[in-house]
């Protein structure tokens, strides 16, 4: 997609109440469950960190997490950025697999800073953000999702007091089937599928 705003203040104020963040504990189902709305006929936008992670090629990379999280949270942010802007050009409502709250608050995580400063100019998501709870008997390891379980629920509870904090209306999705949370979603955003899928 191409750029269709400039990123300027009058941009960084507004709320896009059709842009909705799906966020919460990693290996929860958040990539399933952003598949099965992208065949129900909705625009979505993939992880930014597991785009970074997938794109380098050199194992001492600074943009990867176990190198230089902080510097793995600053690429995960400008590409959130990135991705907030370039959504604009979607007509109809678009899900994000996490975004630039995310991002903010691993990068305040590995620095020790605040992340509300980080976010204050920048423009918001629809305010009800859904999360996938941890869910430990589908979580699995790979070569993008290294750090374990106890790690995966700390950020689960630090992005949800962050979303809390910030006075977005965080909603659960349940421990289901991928085409149930699906539901679920539309369900609790009040919309209907775009198409049928089997």
């Amino acid at each position: 997609m191409a750029f269709c705003i400039d990123q300027n203040d009058a941009v960084r104020s507004t709320v896009r109440r059709s842009f909705f963040v799906i966020s919460g504990c990693s290996g929860g189902g958040k990539s399933s469950l952003l598949d099965a709305l992208a065949a129900r006929g909705y625009n979505t936008v993939t992880e930014p960190g597991r785009r970074i992670i997938e794109s380098e090629c050199a194992p001492d990379s600074p943009r990867l997490p176990w190198n230089d999280m902080a510097g793995f949270s600053r690429a995960a942010l400008s590409m959130a950025d990135a991705d907030f802007m370039q959504a604009a050009d979607c007509a109809g409502p678009v899900f994000f697999d996490r975004g630039v709250v995310d991002a903010a608050v691993a990068l305040a995580h590995s620095t020790g800073r605040r992340f509300e400063p980080m976010l204050a100019a920048r423009p918001r998501y629809a305010r009800i953000v859904l999360l996938v709870p941890p869910w430990p008997e589908i979580r699995s390891l790979d070569a993008v999702r290294r750090h374990g379980f106890r790690a995966a629920r700390a950020e689960y509870r630090r992005l949800t007091l962050a979303y809390d904090q910030l006075g977005y209306r965080t909603r659960i999705l349940p421990r289901t089937t991928v085409n149930a949370r699906a539901a679920f979603v539309l369900q609790t955003l009040g919309l209907a599928p775009c198409r049928r899928t089997d």
